[in-house]
């Protein structure tokens, strides 16, 4: 942080995540260290959104109650599902009772922006994914994110997946419990405001919404990317290289460099995935590429076919569109 305080140029930080990876791991001292480093070397919102992901197992009332002292304000539990033949599949540590419990001692601590994280697509069940949707609005959290279990090679789901012991399923089950979510959490108030992401009115995640609307935000630890709307930059991901790195007073990174192709293609990648869309007018204002022109036949057919909407100069995807979101990516990108 001391190395890279410089790379914001001193605009305020809106948001802090302690997440990819387990960081309820850390000690109180640790945590208090990082939060009052970032204080240090950055100018801080009185609001900002401080956010710290954790497993249910990790989350007793002694810990909650420390990071609630710290000024964490958001918690993001890892539940994935409140089945236990399910969470036993997904070689997950803790069970439907855990998971329980974790949610109502965040709120007894006085947490009152929760986020639960679960699964789909695990079985070809959809009543089993009907119960983890009913549990969850049971426990009327402020965010759910619900995502579809992937299956990439050279990971540990890889490898189970080669060997038998992780199925995967069709995705005709898969849009059907995307279609699941959507209907059960739009009916319950939720807004549907991202392909992944659902929140209660106005409580959309700051942190993940930066990404998608394309603000500059600096990653922290081994293998963390950074933006500053002209370059990405990605830390080494080896542990022992990063660290023998710093201590040698240097900082380990590469460097991509973005091309104005580049930053139209990406506004499209995050924009087309939330309710917000693209503003075809700005890109052209700001990059010189009239996409209305290049791609209006692949616009035409997004919005005869019911995927797309066009409200003024603002081009957004329908929940069905959303179903096919990296396909319609794919077809509006220039080259």
């Amino acid at each position: 942080m001391e190395l890279r305080k410089g790379y914001l140029k001193d605009e305020p930080v809106e948001s802090i995540y302690f997440g990819g990876g387990t960081p309820s791991l850390l000690e109180e001292s640790e945590i208090r260290l990082l939060i009052d480093q970032i204080r240090e070397n950055h100018s801080v919102e009185r609001d900002v959104e401080i956010t710290f992901e954790a497993n249910p197992e990790n989350l007793s009332i002694e810990y909650l109650e420390c990071l609630k002292s710290l000024g964490i304000n958001r918690i993001s539990i890892g539940i994935q599902s409140f089945n236990d033949l399910q969470l036993k599949y997904l070689n997950r540590n803790h069970n439907a009772n855990e998971a329980i419990n974790s949610f109502e001692n965040a709120r007894r601590v006085g947490f009152d922006n929760i986020n639960i994280d679960l699964i789909y697509g695990i079985s070809e069940e959809n009543t089993i994914w009907q119960a983890n949707i009913s549990q969850a609005l049971d426990l009327s959290p402020e965010h759910i994110s619900a995502y579809c279990l992937t299956i990439e090679e050279k990971t540990v789901f890889g490898n189970w997946h080669k060997t038998g012991k992780l199925l995967g399923i069709n995705e005709e089950t898969g849009a059907s419990h995307f279609e699941s979510a959507h209907t059960s959490l739009s009916k319950a108030g939720f807004q549907h405001y991202e392909i992944s992401n659902f929140c209660k009115p106005g409580l959309y995640a700051k942190h993940n919404t930066s990404y998608w609307k394309n603000r500059k935000y600096l990653g922290v630890g081994p293998g963390a990317h950074s933006y500053d709307m002209n370059t990405r930059q990605y830390n080494v991901s080896n542990n022992a290289l990063y660290i023998k790195s710093l201590n040698g007073g240097n900082f380990s990174s590469k460097v991509e460099k973005l091309t104005t192709i580049d930053k139209v293609n990406e506004c499209l990648l995050t924009g087309l995935r939330t309710i917000w869309g693209c503003n075809l007018e700005e890109i052209n204002n700001k990059h010189g590429i009239d996409l209305l022109e290049k791609k209006i036949r692949s616009i035409n057919h997004l919005l005869s076919s019911g995927l797309g909407k066009l409200d003024k100069a603002t081009l957004s995807l329908t929940t069905s569109g959303w179903l096919i979101a990296d396909k319609i990516v794919s077809d509006l990108m220039i080259d």
